[in-house]
């Protein structure tokens, strides 16, 4: 068996990153099985050499190797690219067409972007995987093949298997070894030695001055996120070469083809909530209502004090913290001098002593208490649905939950008990 140093160096791939061995390790290990193997990372990370080494070093390196960029075939003619179709199958089906499975018959198939595949490819390629059999597009015969197939995907194949884009079992049929290579971000001491190699290559290729970079360029090389990762800084590489006279390069002359540079701060980023599936924009929408409801609920305390009570600054006084809360200010901000004389008339309800009045008064304010009949049905379901999305997302803590939809949490425990949590 070849070492790791060996591999990369007859692969042509650069670095000495332990997470990078580790996965040329793992290639070199399970090239000489027939396992299925799923390569993750990032775009541009270089997942296309590791299917090249499991072929090299397997016993299958003399049949055929095969990639396929899955993400790159439109969906109607996918099945016919993989598998093969019959003479007028479909309009321009003029001829039978041999598949890949059928062509590389004894080889490796490499799967690329393979989390882009439509659904009914996935049952198709599930059982090619399961039993080696497949069927072309617009025949009944059963054919059967003997690919070893490595795979690879730059997404969150969990994600996808939520939302129901990618199914499960063919996942882990594809993943029974998985490697995972590492972004450039994290191979910090690989990127000037990548920067130098390519540098070297579009030198000779365009028979110009190998491009250098000065001590400050390399400090900001290191610091950049790349994004792009190893494709990026090769394209930056091929850039500069071609576009600087002055072939060494100053950070001044680098900041140029970095895109964004001094811009790459730290975000909080929500991975749950994407695909504009307009989740967020909704639960923003129940929380303001959340919000209104609550504060009407405030409002109608402090409308029945004064109808009660009659004393408006006694009533200021005594619930000033809510006053706050409803408006914003404090209770000594606001004072009667601060109040229209058509609001003062409102406020100042008249206190009556005697039964018969205190009926008419009520009689008279009987608006108030249908508010509570008004409320719709649905408002109280969303209002449900967001205490147990906040419960949920804070692991059942009512401290946290409450804080997240600005009530108490002892009004927090008491919606709980109504609508039985």
């Amino acid at each position: 068996m070849e070492s790791v140093q060996a591999i990369k160096q007859r692969f042509g791939i650069i670095g000495d990153d332990p997470k990078l061995n580790r996965a040329v390790e793992k290639a070199i290990q399970v090239a000489p099985t027939d396992i299925s193997v799923l390569v993750t990372g990032e775009s541009g990370v270089g997942k296309e050499s590791i299917p090249k080494i499991i072929h090299a070093l397997s016993h299958r390196k003399h049949g055929k190797y095969i990639a396929v960029n899955c993400g790159a075939i439109p969906e109607g003619t996918i099945d016919s690219e993989l598998f093969g179709h019959e003479k007028g199958a479909f309009t321009g089906a003029t001829q039978t067409r041999n598949g890949y499975f059928e062509v590389a018959d004894g080889g490796t198939i490499f799967l690329d972007e393979v989390g882009e595949l439509p659904l009914p490819t996935q049952v198709r390629l599930l059982r090619v995987l399961e039993n080696g059999e497949f069927i072309k597009v617009g025949s009944s015969k059963v054919q059967k093949t003997n690919v070893r197939i490595v795979a690879a995907t730059n997404i969150n194949m969990f994600e996808s298997i939520k939302k129901e884009k990618f199914r499960e079992d063919l996942y882990y049929r594809l993943s029974t070894v998985e490697i995972n290579l590492p972004p450039l971000r994290e191979r910090k001491d690989d990127i000037h030695l990548l920067f130098r190699k390519f540098a070297s290559d579009f030198g000779l290729k365009y028979k110009m001055p190998t491009i250098k970079l000065e001590d400050e360029a390399v400090k900001l090389l290191l610091k950049y996120r790349w994004g792009g990762n190893i494709r990026q800084l090769r394209n930056i590489a091929e850039q500069i070469s071609v576009l600087e006279q002055n072939r060494v390069i100053t950070a001044e002359d680098l900041r140029h083809y970095l895109p964004d540079v001094g811009s790459n701060l730290p975000a909080v980023i929500s991975e749950k909530k994407q695909e504009g599936d307009f989740s967020n924009e909704r639960e923003i929408l129940y929380k303001v209502l959340f919000d209104m409801k609550s504060d009407l609920n405030d409002l109608k305390k402090l409308t029945l004090k004064l109808m009660q009570e009659g004393d408006s600054k006694q009533v200021q006084d005594d619930n000033e913290g809510l006053i706050q809360k409803i408006y914003g200010n404090s209770g000594d901000d606001i004072d009667e001098a601060d109040i229209d004389d058509d609001e003062l008339n409102v406020l100042q309800i008249p206190q009556k002593n005697n039964s018969a009045s205190n009926q008419e008064e009520k009689d008279k304010y009987y608006f108030a208490e249908e508010i509570e009949e008004e409320e719709t049905l649905s408002l109280q379901d969303k209002e449900l649905e967001l205490i147990k999305k906040s419960l949920e997302r804070h692991g059942g803590k009512r401290k946290a939950a409450a804080e997240e939809l600005g009530i108490s949490e002892r009004t927090l425990y008491r919606k709980i008990k109504q609508y039985n949590l």
